[in-house]
C-alpha cells in the first residue's frame, strides 16, 4: 500500500502511520461506520460523546486519510456546492441561505474542535479570499456581495483593487471577497488525529479492511463484508464518498470527478517578499473550474483545480496528469510572475463526489432509518465533513437539532445515469463548463 506517494501531505507523516490490524473476525456492533475519512470518523466520535455506551467500529479500505480527506488542499470554507446563485435558483432563497449558515457554522465548529481537543494539524485562522480576475468574474463577485446583503452576511469583507494589490504584489485580482473566519490545516495530520480520538473513546477503526458489500439481514441486522471478516450492526453509516460507486444502494447519486494539485519547492524569502501575501488566506478565483492556491506552514506555494477528469465505470486510478499539473504550474507564474523559474516538487490528485446538481446531501438509505449516508462535498468539505458526521451522530441517536432539520437531509437528488450515459451527461456538463470559462470566465 503506498499511500506515502498519494499526497504530499500524506508523505509528510508517513514515518509516523502504523496502519491498523484488518478484520478478521466476525463482529457484532451497534454502529457500522464504512469509510475512515473526514466524515467517518467523525461520526464515530460524536456518537461515542452522545451515547459512550454504543459499540461502534470504522472500516476502512486502506488507511484512514488514504482517499481526498489526505489529499486535498485543506481549506476550511463556507462554500456549499457551487455559487450561492445557482443555489438560489435550484433550492429558492431561503434554503440557499440556510445551507450558507450551516457552513458558517461548520468553520465555526471545526476551528472550535481543533482548538478544544488541541489538535496538531497545522491549522491557520488565516481566511478565505474569493477573486474576480476579469470583468466578468467581477459581475459574478458583485452579485454574490448583492446575496450577502441580502442576507445580512457580517463576517464578509469587499476588497478592491488597491487593497488585494497592497495584500498580493500582482496586478492579476480585480475585486475580493473575503472571509476573515475561514482557515487552513494539514488534511492528513487532521484526519490521523481524528482517528486517534476516535480510538481514545473507545471506537474500533479496523485499516486494510476494504469493504466488499454490505446487506440486510432477514433479523434487521447490517451485514458488512471485507475480504476476511464481518461486522453486524443495528445501524450503518455509509461515509465513502466518490468510493460510494462502489456500492449498487447508492451509485447513482453521485459521481467521482478526479482533481489535480501541484506543489512547489519552499519558496526563498527573496521569492516570498515578492508576492507579499502576508494575510496568508487560501484563495480560489470566480472560474467554474476555479485555481485554488495556498501556502503551506513551510512556505510552499499549493495550487489546484484548473480542470479535471472523468472516469469511466469505477475507474478510481487517474491520479496523475501531466497536463493538468503543468497548467497549474504556469497559472502560479501567471499570478505572480516574480516567481518566474519556481521549481515545482510534487504533483497528485484524487476523486472527489460530485452529485447531478452539485450540491452536497445526506440522510437515510431509502427508507431504513437505520441506515444514513453522506456525500457530494464537491471538493468542500474539510469542515462541512465534521459537521455532517455531527449530524449523522445525532440523527442515531435521535437528537433534534437545528442540524438534523436542515433542508438537504433526505433531499431529492436527480440520480447520475447509468453508464454509459453517465458518462456522456458527466463529459456533456463538463464540456458547457469549460465552454463558459472560455467564453466568460477567464
Amino acid at each position: 500500500m503506498d499511500f506515502a506517494n498519494k499526497s504530499w501531505w500524506l508523505k509528510s507523516i508517513a514515518h509516523e502511520i502504523v496502519p491498523n490490524t484488518a478484520l478478521i473476525a466476525q463482529e457484532k456492533k451497534d454502529v457500522a461506520i464504512v469509510g475512515g475519512g473526514f466524515t467517518g470518523l467523525s461520526t464515530a466520535i460524536h456518537l461515542k460523546k452522545l451515547k459512550p455506551q454504543l459499540q461502534v467500529a470504522v472500516l476502512e479500505s486502506q488507511i484512514c486519510g488514504y482517499g481526498a480527506s489526505g489529499r486535498n488542499a485543506g481549506f476550511s470554507m463556507t462554500l456549499f456546492g457551487m455559487t450561492k446563485n445557482i443555489n438560489i435558483l435550484r433550492f429558492g432563497n431561503e434554503k440557499a441561505r440556510r445551507a450558507h449558515q450551516y457552513m458558517q457554522e461548520s468553520v465555526r465548529y471545526l476551528h472550535e474542535f481543533i482548538s478544544q481537543s488541541h489538535l496538531p494539524c497545522d491549522y491557520e485562522n488565516s481566511g478565505y479570499l474569493l477573486v474576480a480576475t476579469n470583468r466578468a468574474q467581477e459581475k459574478r463577485l458583485r452579485h454574490d456581495f448583492a446575496i450577502a446583503g441580502k442576507w445580512g452576511l457580517d463576517d464578509v469583507a469587499e476588497w478592491d483593487r488597491a487593497k488585494l494589490r497592497a495584500e498580493f504584489n500582482s496586478d492579476f485580482y480585480h475585486l475580493g471577497w473575503f472571509e476573515k473566519n475561514c482557515g487552513l490545516l494539514n488534511p492528513a495530520r487532521f484526519c490521523r488525529e481524528l482517528k486517534r480520538l476516535a480510538e481514545e473513546l473507545g471506537v474500533k477503526v479496523y485499516e486494510n479492511s476494504p469493504v466488499i458489500s454490505v446487506a440486510k439481514k432477514a433479523d434487521g441486522l447490517y451485514q458488512v463484508k471485507t475480504g476476511e471478516g464481518e461486522i453486524c450492526a443495528e445501524y450503518l453509516v455509509m461515509a465513502t464518498n466518490a468510493y460510494t460507486i462502489a456500492f449498487p444502494q447508492l451509485r447513482s447519486l453521485q459521481t467521482p470527478i478526479f482533481t489535480y494539485i501541484a506543489l512547489s519547492e519552499p519558496l526563498t524569502a527573496s521569492q516570498l517578499a515578492s508576492i507579499n501575501w502576508q494575510c496568508r488566506a487560501g484563495v480560489e478565483d470566480a472560474r467554474n473550474l476555479i485555481h485554488y492556491y495556498r501556502l503551506t506552514p513551510d512556505n510552499r506555494i499549493l495550487i489546484g483545480g484548473g480542470d479535471v477528469v472523468i472516469t469511466y465505470g469505477q475507474n478510481l486510478h487517474k491520479d496523475e496528469n501531466e497536463r493538468v499539473a503543468r497548467h497549474l504550474q504556469q497559472h502560479i507564474i501567471q499570478v505572480f510572475p516574480s516567481l518566474q523559474g519556481l521549481k515545482f516538487s510534487l504533483s497528485w490528485g484524487g476523486p472527489v463526489s460530485v452529485t447531478c446538481d452539485l450540491a452536497p446531501a445526506m440522510g437515510y438509505i431509502g427508507k431504513d432509518r437505520h441506515a444514513l449516508y453522506s456525500l457530494g462535498c464537491t471538493g468542500h468539505g474539510v469542515s462541512m465533513a465534521l459537521n455532517n458526521g455531527r449530524t449523522l451522530a445525532e440523527l442515531i441517536c435521535g437528537e433534534e437539532t437545528l442540524r438534523t432539520k436542515v433542508f438537504f437531509i433526505n433531499r431529492t437528488i436527480v440520480p447520475w445515469p447509468p453508464e454509459p450515459l453517465r458518462y456522456v451527461v458527466s463529459r456533456g456538463i463538463l464540456g458547457y463548463m469549460h465552454l463558459e470559462d472560455k467564453l466568460w470566465w477567464e
